[in-house]
Parts: C-alpha cells; structure tokens; sequence
C-alpha cells in the first residue's frame, strides 16, 4: 500500500536571472553603430498548484530538494535570453504552505488555483538598455539576479466530509472498511493506524467522503501520543463523528468520560489554530455519536444504557452499530448523508480555477511621488558610526552591479541618489567616510555634488574620443580652399572666412 505523507519540507531554488550583454554593434559600412546588448532572461519560478489527481506529499517526501531553470544571457545585436522554465508542482487539495518560522504563507483548496513559491531572479540589462542622453554607450550591463532560495513547509489536511474521532482500537478502522472500499490495517492493538485513510461511502446517487485518522488520547493538543499528526486531518470536516469502544475494560474508561474527554482536546486544539483554515470552530461543527462494538452482549447493553443520557446532555444523534457484524450501519449512513448535504447547501459552490489565478507573494515597493520607498536607513549597531541601507529593491539593484566596472558602479550611485537614499543618510547625519552597508556590500559614505554621480565615468564610447574622420567645419574651409576663397594654410586671426570677406582680400590683393 501506498504510504500517506502528509507533510513535508521543501528545499527550493528559483532559476537564476541570465545576465545582461555590453556589446557594441559592427558593420560594414555602418561606424559607430552604437550599444546593442541584449538583456537577460528571467530565471523560472516555482509554482505550487492545486491538482486533484494528487492525493498525497508523498513525491515531494522521496525528492524534496527542487531548482527551476535558469535564464539565459543576453547577446549582441539586440538578442535577449530566453526565460526560464517555470516549474510548476502539482499538490492535492488542502495543502497548507508555511515558512520555517510557522507562517502561513497559502492555503490551496481551489482546483487550479496556483501560488508562487519561490521567485525567479530578474535578467540583467544589457547595455542597449542603458543607453541614455547622458550615457549613450555604456560599456556595463547588469548582472542576473540570484533565484529565490527558500525552504517552505506543505502540510496536507484532508478534505473528508466527515471525520472519525475516538480512542485508540475504538474501531474507527473497521468502521470506514465496511462503509467504503478503504482497507486500512486494523488490529487489536493501540495506534494501529499511524497515517489517515480516506474511504468513499456510496449512497447509490450520492456518496461522502470519510477520513479514519489516528487515535485521539488525553493530551494531544499537547503533542502527547500523535498529538497534531492527528488533529491536523478534522479541521475542514463537515461532520465529526465520535467512535466510542462500549466493550473496553480498561478502567476510568466509558463512553461519557471518553466523548468529555474527546471534546476537551478538540477544544484545546481550537484554541491552538493561529487562525480558521476550515469550515469555522471546531466547537461547534455538526456532531454525531456512534456506539461501537454492540456485537459484544455487555457492549450492547451498556450502549442501550447510555444511549438516553448522552442524547439529554449533547443533543446529537446516537447510533449503536457493531462494524465487525455490520449492524445498525444503514440508518448511520442515511443520517451522516443528510448532515453533509445540508453542510454542502450552506456552502457558497467554488467551481474549479480554470484561469489558474496565482497567489503572489508580497510585491516589491512601489514608486510614490516620485520617490522609491522601499528602503530604510537606520543606524549599524555594530560599527560605531555606520548606517544600514534594507530594502528589496535596493538590494536587488546592489545584486546586480558589476563591483569591478567603475563604470556601472557609477551607475548604481545614479539610482540610489534617485531613489534618495543620499538625501536620507544625509538627513540622520552620516559624515563623509562613515562605513555604509547595502545587502552583502559595505562602502565608504561619500556626499556627491548635486546628488549626482557625476565625477564617475558617463560610459563614453573611445573611438568618439579618437576619430579621424573629417569634421564638418573642416570640410566647409576645403571647399572655400578649392574655390580660391581663402588660402588652405591661413588660418588668420579674424575668425570664420565668409564669402565677402574672402572676395574683399582678393580685390584688395
């Protein structure tokens, strides 16, 4: 049999960004053709989407360490990389996504629906890209961006109609093996089901789902025995049944102190849940109580007994079944159908995501008044006199800078002047030379004039400096050479030759 994971830990690594080409274009006959660097491609991200033809963690168990396609690099002549892959990972139904500190991030119980679980790094611009009045021909490009690294935590919890609740060897296992196709193991020993089980009950035109999951014993809010390993599979059930054992000997034990108990942990793990994932408080979810094991006379007859007093002080119907001689199971059928059909009327209809809308995670800073604010400045607690530069976007464009090009380092000054963040080390005082830290990078404060970078290198391409062509004033005194307007070596002191005063010192001469 196919074993049933239900939580796993994830290692994910998103596709790095490709990165950016400085490239200058050559042609015949085209001279100084100018920056044409393509851009990089986008690293693929790591998609989660809810399939229902996954039942189980159990893939994501045996291969827990997941990477997506990287994105390729730019080239020249305007060739940009391709995007990586996405990579997207099929869950069932009912999958919880937490971080490593317990957060949750998505619940995925829609068909279709997706939700970004680690992001792909941003292609690095090529030079082309770059090009601007004040810097026509970079001789940088950007760097990809890393792909997001992150370990994430899915946690399955099971989408029963209805859900058995009990002691251990209170017979929950027999019970869903007679009413469904379901063949747990069952033995007459405590904790023989260490994982759910999910059966099918079906009704001729309708059928419910009925999930058999660990025993429940004093102190499982607490984690004693399979603490939350069981608690976690009731939360989204529609019906909670009670499966209370009237034959055991065990002493302290009967079927009133068992459901108090069994209701005692509910109510402690209610109280636990940081928020409801499920169908409301568990408190108050629709309840019935089944009486097992009637195939024993002593059983039978301390169920006829209770029967009375447990329907006075709950309120909810009560059933004598023995699952092992299949007795008294049709009106429990009959009675969990009605319940679930009613919690099913109440419900709104979700359809299946055919557009598979994607939850995103946080979104990065955006641009208010001109003015990036995704940043902060606050004083370095470990160097006397230092400031710390965060935010996400500030540290992306620091992931992005080629430290050895002046060039593009210079251009990083440019942004983080725009974004101002100058203006806002200069505000809480930071003095010239005070140490600076961004991301993985720490740098001596230097105040620039104006907030611009503007004593570092424009990206100025060199043959511009050195060209041997012709210039256009050149060309206009040869053609007044040829024509006898001026003499080709006289440069004089009076300025530019014009036609009259060219004529007026022939005349003269």
């Amino acid at each position: 049999m196919a074993r049933f994971i239900d939580r796993v830990v994830l290692h994910l690594q998103a596709g790095d960004g490709g990165h950016g080409c400085a490239s200058v274009h050559r042609e015949k006959f085209k001279p100084l053709g100018g920056p044409d660097g393509g851009n990089g491609g986008h690293g693929g991200d790591i998609l989660l989407e809810v399939s229902t033809q996954i039942h189980t963690l159990m893939d994501f168990h045996y291969r827990p360490h997941i990477k997506s396609e990287r994105g390729g690099n730019g080239a020249g002549d305007w060739r940009n990389g391709a995007r990586g892959k996405d990579l997207i990972l099929e869950v069932p139904a009912g999958t919880v996504v937490y971080t490593e500190d317990g957060e949750m991030l998505a619940d995925l119980t829609v068909p279709g629906t997706r939700f970004v679980a680690a992001e792909g790094g941003f292609g690095g611009l090529g030079n082309a890209a770059l090009a601007s009045a004040a810097r026509k021909a970079p001789g940088f490009a950007l760097q990809g961006e890393p792909g997001e690294a992150r370990d994430l935590i899915l946690e399955l919890k099971s989408m029963a109609d209805v859900g058995l609740v009990g002691f251990p060897s209170a017979g929950k296992s027999s019970l869903i093996s007679v009413l469904s196709a379901a063949k747990p193991k069952i033995g007459d020993y405590p904790f023989t089901t260490l994982q759910p089980n999910l059966g099918v009950v079906d009704m001729g035109h309708e059928s419910f789902t009925m999930a058999d999951v660990p025993g429940l014993i004093p102190g499982a809010a607490e984690g004693k025995g399979l603490g939350l390993d069981f608690l976690r599979h009731i939360e989204r059930t529609a019906v909670l049944a009670h499966v209370v054992d009237t034959a055991s000997i065990e002493p302290g034990r009967d079927p009133l102190s068992d459901i108090e108990a069994l209701e005692t942990e509910l109510a402690k793990y209610q109280e636990l849940l940081e928020q409801d994932t499920g169908l409301g408080d568990l408190r108050e979810r629709p309840r019935v109580i089944i009486l097992n094991k009637a195939d024993i006379p002593e059983a039978e007859e301390l169920a006829e007994f209770v029967k009375g007093d447990l329907e006075e002080k709950y309120g909810w119907p009560v059933f004598i079944i023995s699952a092992v001689a299949r007795k008294g199971l049709d009106p429990l059928k009959y009675k969990l159908m009605e319940m679930v059909n009613e919690h099913r009327k109440a419900q709104p209809k979700v359809a299946a995501d055919k557009n598979h809308t994607i939850i995103q995670p946080k979104s990065v800073g955006k641009k208010k008044k001109g003015r990036f604010a995704d940043f902060t400045v606050t004083p370095d607690p470990e160097v006397e006199g230092g400031f710390i530069v965060e935010g996400e976007k500030i540290d992306r464009w620091i992931r992005q800078t080629d430290f050895e090009n002046d060039e593009a380092v210079g251009y990083l000054a440019d942004r983080l002047a725009k974004a101002g963040v100058e203006e806002e080390l200069h505000r809480q005082g930071a003095q010239e030379g005070c140490p600076v830290t961004i991301g993985d990078i720490t740098f001596e404060y230097e105040p620039m004039a104006g907030g611009r970078a503007t004593d570092v290198g424009r990206g100025q391409d060199g043959r511009l400096m050195s060209t041997e062509r012709v210039s256009a004033a050149e060309r206009k005194r040869a053609s007044q050479a040829r024509r006898g307007l001026v003499d080709e070596f006289d440069y004089g002191t009076d300025g530019e030759v014009t036609r009259e005063s060219a004529n007026r010192d022939r005349w003269q001469g």
